[in-house]
C-alpha cells in the first residue's frame, strides 16, 4: 500500500457493497423468508406468475420513473395520469362501439386514444417544469389533483364500464401458454408443460410481456443510447451538462414525456384488466410504490444514476413484502406505513458513499 493512502473500513466497504448489491441481498432474503412461510407454494411458477401480473402496470410505471429520477426529477402525478388516461380510452372505445365500429378497431383505437391521452399529460408535466420553469415537485403535485379530477369529471366519479363484449378483457387477462397438449387419457386432455393448480397451462400474460419489453427496451436506453447518456449527465451535473453542449430542458421534457407515455399503457393494462375504470379508485398510490420500487433498486434521489434491472427486482420486492404481510394477517392498514419504512431504510442505504 502507497503511503499516504487510506485504507477503506470496513464499514465503508458494506456501505458501498450494499448500495451497488443491497437490493439482490434484499431479494434473496425475502425469497428465503417467503419459502418457510408458504413452503413449497412460493416456489411454484404459478405463484410467480400472479406475483409478476399483479404488478406489471405498476412495473412499467417504475420504469418510466427511473427515467424521471435518473433525471434529477420527480413525478407525483403518474397515479392520477393512469386514471385520467383510461378513463379518456375506455370513454373513446365505448362511444366507437355504440357508433357501430367494429370489436377490433374500437378496442385498438380506444388503446392508442389512452397511451396518447398519457402522453400528452406527460407532455404538460414536463413543460410546467421545463418550460414554466416549476419544481417537479410542485408542477406534479398539481398534476396529481388536476388529472384526477378530471377524471371524476368525466364519469361524474363513478365508473366507467367497457362495453366491449370479451376482445377488451381478454387484451388485460389473456395471454401466451406455456403448455401443449400431448395427448388424451380416459378422454381427458393432457398437457405438457408448465400447468396451473387446476392442471390447465399456465399463461404468461400479456402484461408481463409487455412489462418485460418495457424494462428490457428503458434499460438499453439508458445504458446505450445518447438519450440515455445526456439524461445521466443531466441528473449528475447541469450545469456540465450545458457546458457539453446537451440540450437540457429538451432531454428533461422526453423524460416527463415518456412517464406519461408509460402512464397511458399502464392505464391500458389496469383498465382492460378489470374491463371497466373506477375514477376515484384506480391508480391511486400507484405513485407511492413505483417511486418505492426505483429507490429499492438503487436509483439515486439526487439523479444521475440509474439502472432499470434494479428497479424489476425493486418492482418484485414489494409485491413480495405485500404477500408476506397479507400471509401474517397484518392489517392492510399498516402496509403503506411498511412500504414508507422500506423508501426511508433503501435511502439510508444508498446514500452512504455518494455524501
Amino acid at each position: 500500500m502507497k503511503s499516504g493512502m487510506k485504507s477503506e473500513s470496513p464499514l465503508s466497504a458494506a456501505q458501498r457493497f450494499l448500495e451497488r448489491w443491497g437490493v439482490l441481498v434484499a431479494f434473496g432474503l425475502l425469497v428465503v423468508a417467503s419459502t418457510l412461510l408458504q413452503g413449497g407454494d412460493f416456489l411454484n411458477p404459478e405463484n410467480f406468475r400472479t406475483l409478476l401480473n399483479s404488478n406489471a402496470a405498476i412495473g412499467v410505471l417504475a420504469v418510466g420513473m427511473t427515467l424521471v429520477i435518473v433525471s434529477a426529477g420527480i413525478d407525483l402525478s403518474v397515479g392520477s395520469m393512469v386514471v385520467l388516461s383510461a378513463a379518456i380510452g375506455t370513454t373513446a372505445m365505448n362511444k366507437l362501439l355504440g357508433g357501430g365500429t367494429s370489436e377490433m378497431s374500437a378496442v385498438l383505437l380506444g388503446g392508442a386514444v389512452t397511451v396518447a391521452a398519457g402522453l400528452a399529460a406527460g407532455c404538460v408535466n414536463g413543460a410546467l417544469v421545463v418550460y414554466g420553469r416549476i419544481a417537479p415537485f410542485i408542477a406534479t403535485l398539481g398534476g396529481l389533483a388536476a388529472f384526477r379530477s378530471m377524471a371524476l369529471a368525466i364519469a361524474d366519479a363513478g365508473e366507467i364500464r367497457s362495453q366491449s363484449s370479451t376482445l377488451f378483457a381478454k387484451l388485460g387477462r389473456g395471454g401466451i401458454p406455456l403448455a401443449w397438449e400431448s395427448g388424451t387419457v380416459d378422454g381427458e386432455t393432457v398437457y405438457t408443460g408448465l400447468l396451473n393448480a387446476a392442471g390447465k397451462p399456465l399463461t404468461l400474460t400479456y402484461a408481463i410481456v409487455i412489462f418485460f419489453l418495457v424494462a428490457i427496451v428503458a434499460q438499453w436506453m439508458l445504458s446505450r443510447s445518447r438519450f440515455g447518456r445526456h439524461l445521466v449527465a443531466v441528473g449528475a451535473n447541469e450545469t456540465a451538462a450545458r457546458y457539453a453542449g446537451i440540450a437540457v430542458g429538451w432531454v428533461r421534457f422526453r423524460a416527463y414525456a415518456a412517464m406519461g407515455l408509460l402512464a397511458g399503457l399502464a392505464g391500458l393494462m389496469q383498465s382492460s384488466r378489470m374491463n371497466s375504470v373506477s375514477t376515484s379508485g384506480l391508480g391511486l398510490s400507484n405513485e407511492l410504490d413505483a417511486i418505492a420500487a426505483v429507490v429499492i433498486g438503487g436509483t439515486s434521489l439526487r439523479g444521475g444514476f440509474g439502472r432499470v434491472w434494479g428497479t424489476v427486482i425493486g418492482v418484485v420486492i414489494l409485491g413480495m413484502i405485500t404477500n408476506i404481510l397479507t400471509i401474517s394477517n397484518v392489517s392492510p392498514y399498516w402496509q403503506g406505513a411498511v412500504k414508507g419504512a422500506v423508501i426511508v431504510l433503501a435511502v439510508l442505504v444508498q446514500r452512504g458513499s455518494r455524501e
